[in-house]
């Protein structure tokens, strides 16, 4: 069927035949268009009742079509008849007329949502003299919205008058003048600079993107002949005329977290704008349960006014959980019908996917290739990260490489990437922008080699930044990482199955991360795939011995340890091997703490020893300090107070010599227990209320919970009563509380226990006070340290009157001495065969 019969039977029958004229298939064509091929499929099956004008371009522009084809084309897709018959109607038109009072062709501005700032700073931009002002952004962000509300706020300082055009396709620079000329009065441009002397006025050129050249010219000539004369100018693009101040247009502030308090959130102008909208189609109040798929849906949106609008339109039949499972994951999908709600003068496209493919078609063939590139990230990145990933060579013939800078101020000025705040991660593709460069990446064959560059470009940053997760750069290592959390996540995901070495690397250098965010088991899951991964086998034996090392870190925090003892001892064999004193001195502390674990003491001390002379040797302050901690708990195992404060004393030196604050924190936690078992009450709760507050600086709740018992107990032993029951209460709240999981059972239940039972001991209550010291008993028993077991039992043979019974507790807790090497201090022995039971 030739094009000529196809336009006599309909637009389906059109399209088809001129894309089979074009050689193209729906896939192809879609691409080169930038739309979806189910779009095409409906179009050419009559599926869609009346095409969007911007499909139709799209596609009119893709088939390459021109003059009589392309009016033609536009024609029956319009629904008009197809014989070409001269058109009256200029191709540039004033905007909807309006009272003469607000300007010639302008319609009111409609309410703005968040949009304050900007109207200030671009109204006070035009008064201060700026000859061209452009706002420019993607489709739909409110660029024209902003421009009226900019006009009627300095109109009256405009003597002159305001008035406005609207580009449209195929505009000349013969028709911007003209048009111009009209609206603001007079027959020809050059009339106009008699009509506008000494009267600044001022001309809204809206869509300047339909005809830039044309544009360019015709601005370039106004500005000449009437030099009082002001321009605001929107666009996707600016002009590109020398003096032009650029104003980009952003989406809307969106809540940073996903907060569940309506009314908090509500403050931000993203939610502000939804539930305005939502408002319109909806009578009934949000639920509860409706708030944080509210936050997330708007956050997923990226305060995009006009996925906003399209989005809240489905709140008519849809709630906030169902537009967010139905819609969350394919936003490209959202449309709605030809004019957008709260639209203020023009039908505009109203499908996301074809007003994205809109801005991205204007980027030169290098741009495209960029986006397409920064499309993996999840989140927020910096220049560094988006320099590496658009260095790759992913795409032959076109060069990158060089100052990311200028294309990124492009790419920032065309309103598809994001910018906010001060610090180095502050850069972030809209995720609409970014669904659509994911799907041109897919369509161009490249997205597999994207995702895999983005791998290896987290994999590097994670290696990069975890020397500093310990020391004390710690907090500011953990932010870093915290900020990329979803890019982490990601390319974990994609290279465990596409280049399981870079996914070996990535999380190899993750532990540390992982443990102090409480996701050990996560963690040490994906290090053992990939260890048992065969195809990691040839993988560096260091990152191997690494990878080995952090599993069984992993596993320590949830008292798994024992079962990856053979992994820790064979990286310390590697480590050794290779030569790697920063890997022998990590396996050796943590083989320390792993074989104490196991009531490996003598192995766990040779460790401990093993490390202290070893950090020394290479003059490693901080590994120092590590085994030093490490060894005093073997002196306060066996007695020996002095010789543990001496140890505590050198890691607090030298943890303040490589800035190691929770090094140091610890050390006093630490500190408050010697004390304590030293009947040092007084000095074990001011070191360890000075450790808690140092815990709390850094955000450590598990060891904040321990050191509360510790306070705890010593205020109890000490007879202050009332003290010792607050902190008791503080305690029982941080199990129930957001710290919960973080800290183990036997650091809240065990001293919780203890506490009580102390209390009610010195109240002379021994039944209870027995009760007690046997629930600590149970809570401590399988935790990290048998100590806290045989002190629990200590308190429990001193409370009991039966000397059978108390000969019973005297034998398991000769056991539990037995197994855990520990040596009772006299104080304890004495106790616990009821010479003196006052303590």
């Amino acid at each position: 069927m030739t094009a000529d019969h196809a336009a006599d039977q309909g637009f389906d029958a059109l399209l088809k035949a001129r894309r089979r004229d074009a050689g193209l298939t729906q896939s192809e064509l879609a691409n080169r268009a930038g739309i979806g091929v189910r779009t095409v499929r409906d179009l050419e099956r009559g599926r869609a009742s009346r095409p969007q004008r911007t499909t139709v371009d799209l596609l009119a522009t893709a088939l390459h079509l021109s003059g009589a084809a392309r009016t033609e084309f536009l024609a029956v897709a319009r629904g008009a008849p197809t014989a070409p018959a001269p058109d009256p109607v200029p191709s540039l038109t004033p905007l909807a007329s309006a009272a003469a009072s607000r300007g010639r062709g302008l319609p009111p501005p409609g309410p703005l949502v968040g949009r304050d700032l900007d109207v200030a700073e671009v109204a006070l931009t035009l008064l201060r003299g700026d000859g061209l002002v452009t706002l420019v952004g993607l489709a739909g962000v409110g660029k024209t919205s902003v421009a009226l509300s900019v006009i009627e706020r300095v109109k009256e300082r405009h003597p002159g008058g305001v008035a406005g055009i609207l580009i449209t396709e195929g505009s000349t620079e013969s028709d911007v003048l003209t048009a111009a000329a009209t609206v603001l009065g007079v027959a020809r441009a050059d009339e106009l600079a008699d009509r506008l002397a000494g009267a600044p006025s001022l001309l809204l050129v809206d869509a300047v993107e339909r005809a830039p050249g044309a544009v360019a010219e015709a601005l370039h000539r106004l500005v000449a002949v009437a030099p009082s004369l002001r321009i605001l100018a929107t666009g996707r693009h600016p002009v590109g005329l020398p003096g032009e101040r650029v104003w980009p247009v952003v989406p809307l502030e969106v809540p940073p977290t996903d907060d569940l308090d309506l009314s908090a959130v509500s403050k931000y102008p993203a939610v502000a704008l939804f539930l305005d909208r939502l408002r319109r189609v909806r009578r009934d109040p949000l639920e509860p349960g409706e708030v944080g798929a509210l936050v997330r849906l708007v956050r997923r949106l990226g305060g995009l006014p006009l996925a906003i609008e399209l989005a809240a339109a489905r709140g008519r039949v849809l709630d906030m959980n169902q537009i967010l499972d139905r819609y969350g994951h394919r936003l490209l999908d959202l449309a709605g019908p030809e004019t957008a709600p709260g639209s203020a003068y023009q039908a505009i496209a109203v499908s996301l996917r074809d007003a994205v493919a809109a801005s991205y078609r204007l980027l030169e063939p290098e741009e495209q290739v960029a986006v397409r590139r920064l499309s993996p990230f999840r989140n927020r990145w910096s220049v560094e990260l988006g320099e590496a990933m658009l260095a790759d060579t992913a795409a032959p013939g076109i060069a990158l490489d060089g100052d990311p800078v200028p294309l990124l101020d492009r790419l920032v000025a065309l309103g598809l990437l994001g910018m906010r705040g001060a610090g180095s991660m502050r850069f972030r593709l809209l995720d609409v922008v970014r669904d659509y460069a994911e799907e041109q990446a897919a369509a161009e064959g490249e997205l597999t080699a994207i995702r895999r560059r983005h791998a290896q470009v987290m994999a590097r940053f994670a290696a990069r930044v975890a020397p500093e997760l310990a020391g004390g750069r710690l907090a500011g290592a953990v932010a870093r990482l915290d900020e990329v959390t979803s890019d982490l996540w990601a390319a974990l995901a994609h290279s465990a199955i596409d280049d399981p070495h870079t996914a070996l690397l990535l999380a190899a250098n993750l532990p540390r991360w992982w443990r102090f965010r409480g996701r050990d088991a996560a963690g040490r899951q994906w290090l053992r795939r990939l260890l048992d991964d065969p195809r990691t086998a040839d993988a560096d034996p260091v990152l191997r011995a690494w990878a080995q090392l952090g599993v069984a870190q992993l596993a320590a925090e949830h008292s798994a340890g024992p079962l990856e003892l053979p992994a820790a001892e064979e990286a310390l064999a590697t480590f050794r091997e290779q030569g790697d004193v920063s890997g022998e001195l990590a396996a050796r502390n943590q083989l320390s703490g792993l074989w104490m674990s196991t009531g490996g003491y003598d192995e766990a001390r040779r460790h401990g020893a093993a490390a202290l002379a070893l950090a020394t040797r290479t003059g490693r302050t901080r590994d120092m300090a590590v085994a030093q901690s490490n060894l005093a708990w073997h002196e306060i195992r066996g007695g020996e107070l002095a010789a543990a404060r001496r140890r505590m004393a050198a890691v607090d030196r030298l943890a303040a010599q490589c800035g190691d604050d929770r090094l140091r924190a610890l050390a006093l936690a630490n500190v408050a227990e010697v004390n304590r078992l030293d009947g040092r009450y007084e000095d074990a709760v001011k070191m360890g209320r000075r450790a808690i507050a140092a815990l709390e600086r850094l955000g450590d709740p598990g060891h904040r919970a321990r050191v509360l018992g510790t306070i705890g107990l010593a205020l109890a032993l000490a007879d202050r009563f009332d003290d010792a029951f607050a902190v008791l209460t503080q305690l029982r709240s941080t199990a129930s509380g957001t710290d919960v999981g973080e800290a183990p059972a036997s650091d809240v239940q065990g001293p919780s226990a203890m506490i009580e039972a102390t209390l009610a001991a010195k109240r002379g209550d021994r039944v209870l006070a027995a009760e007690w010291f046997g629930v600590a008993v149970q809570a401590y028993a399988g935790g990290r340290d048998l100590r806290d077991v045989a002190e629990a039992l200590v308190g429990l043979a001193s409370v009991t009157d039966e000397e059978e019974t108390r000969g019973a507790v005297v034998e398991r807790l000769d056991a539990v001495c037995k197994e855990g090497g520990i040596t009772l201090l006299a104080t304890e022995r004495s106790r616990a065969e009821g010479q003196d039971s006052r303590r």
